[in-house]
């Protein structure tokens, strides 16, 4: 249950992150062929820095959980 719980927070971590990376344009705050305003490249830096956290996050718990599943396996073929 703890897992389920985990991956649903670092999904909608994900999601979030790539919201603010594309919320300045889809918001329209961020004139279009203008330079990029403040909030545009806080939204962009931090956008993406929460999406690769929580990406990575999520890459390494997949990796863990088939590491287990790799070591449940070869137990039972013993």
């Amino acid at each position: 249950m703890k897992a389920k719980l985990g991956v649903g927070a670092l999904v909608l971590l994900f999601l979030g992150g790539l919201w603010l990376i594309a919320a300045p344009f889809a918001v329209g705050y961020q004139p279009r062929g203008a330079e990029y305003v403040d909030a545009t490249v806080n939204d962009l830096w931090l956008g993406g820095v929460i999406a690769g956290i929580s990406f990575v996050s999520l890459v390494i718990y997949a990796a863990d959980a088939l590491r287990e599943l790799a070591r449940r396996g070869k137990h039972a073929d013993a």
